[in-house]
């Protein structure tokens, strides 16, 4: 007989429902939250599910790849859209969510959720590490700029020269003019000198990721995609066979209009925002550099300036942005690189 199983998982232990294809509920149960308690708990009451569904959440990524590697057909699915079916029940406990997410298994009525590589995700914690770095970094300094401002001191602005050891000169000379500062500076001076540190080896790191990563090669002849930009699509992407037309990335990154349409009622809003803004964020400044900075032609350039004529910036930016986003799937599935031209297309 044919089973389906829905997991509840919370941090300490999961909450697991078995029903048949009738929707008779078979087993309940639950067991740690870890992929061998899961097996094991399937296996002591000898029952293979043909589908088990569990809800996208903080240990979804490392569960599934354990209930896989152990041979569980194991099915992440959206929480969000889970959620809606789940409302409908009239109790609301782990054991309930667990019977619901086992109906959503057996009846088929899920959307699946992309599971990513461990490449991928070693790739996305390279990256998130620097950009976490000099996030910490500025945060640090603005905090100083804003205590000294209160003593009337005000720092000029820096360069990235010498790991900004001018900041750091600013900071001990502004110690200088009382105890109270003088402690201060001396810690923060250390911490600072540290991030900086810090943050220039891991930003090595990422472009020399990115220089013998083939395919990061590739999506960096792209105008204005650096390292940082193509390590974090690939880790984002993971598989491009994922997308069947390359334009569907757009709409995946949050860089398509939204539509509402009712009987007479047809409109197109602002861009959806759905998706991973950080990397919706790096193609935008991409684009932006394309419009504005950008200095040698391309037929993308070309493009982006005329529209940016015709629509304004801010428009342009995002569809340039969406633009560079199908070039780089493109360019990923069919692996070659980009081509640029001498002169504007006409």
């Amino acid at each position: 007989m044919e089973h389906y199983a829905g997991l509840d998982v919370s941090l300490k232990e999961i909450s697991i429902c078995v029903v048949d294809r009738d929707g008779k509920t078979i087993a309940r149960g639950a067991c740690p939250s870890d992929p061998e308690g899961v097996a094991g708990w399937f296996r002591n009451r000898e029952l293979t599910p043909r589908r088990i569904v569990h809800e996208s959440g903080m240990l979804s990524i490392w569960l599934q790849r354990g209930m896989t590697r152990l041979g569980l057909t194991a099915t992440c699915i959206d929480a969000r859209k889970a959620h809606k079916s789940l409302l409908a029940r009239l109790s609301k406990s782990d054991a309930a969510d667990a019977e619901g997410l086992a109906q959503l298994a057996r009846t088929g009525w899920f959307t699946a959720v992309h599971i990513r590589s461990e490449e991928a995700d070693r790739l996305r914690c390279l990256v998130g590490a620097s950009e976490r770095l000099i996030r910490l970094r500025k945060d640090l300094e603005g905090h100083i700029r804003g205590v000294l401002k209160t003593f009337g001191i005000r720092m000029i602005g820096i360069g990235q020269g010498r790991q900004r050891q001018v900041f750091r000169d600013q900071l001990a000379a502004a110690g200088e003019t009382d105890p109270a500062l003088r402690a201060i500076a001396d810690a923060f001076i250390a911490a600072h000198a540290k991030l900086c540190q810090v943050a220039d080896d891991l930003d090595k790191a990422v472009k020399k990721t990115a220089k013998v990563h083939p395919v990061a090669r590739r999506l960096m002849t792209i105008p204005d995609v650096g390292p940082v930009n193509a390590l974090s699509f690939i880790a984002l992407v993971d598989d491009p066979g994922r997308f069947s037309r390359t334009s569907d990335v757009g709409a995946f990154l949050g860089l398509t209009p939204k539509r509402h349409q009712s009987g007479e009622v047809d409109w197109s809003g602002r861009v959806s925002k759905c998706g991973d803004g950080a990397m919706r964020g790096l193609l935008f400044e991409a684009a932006s550099c394309v419009i504005h900075q950008v200095k040698r032609f391309s037929r993308l350039k070309s493009w982006a300036v005329r529209l940016a004529g015709r629509r304004g910036f801010r428009k342009a930016a995002v569809a340039t942005a969406r633009k560079i986003a199908v070039l780089m799937l493109t360019l990923w599935k069919n692996g070659t690189d980009y081509q640029w031209t001498k002169e504007a297309t006409a």
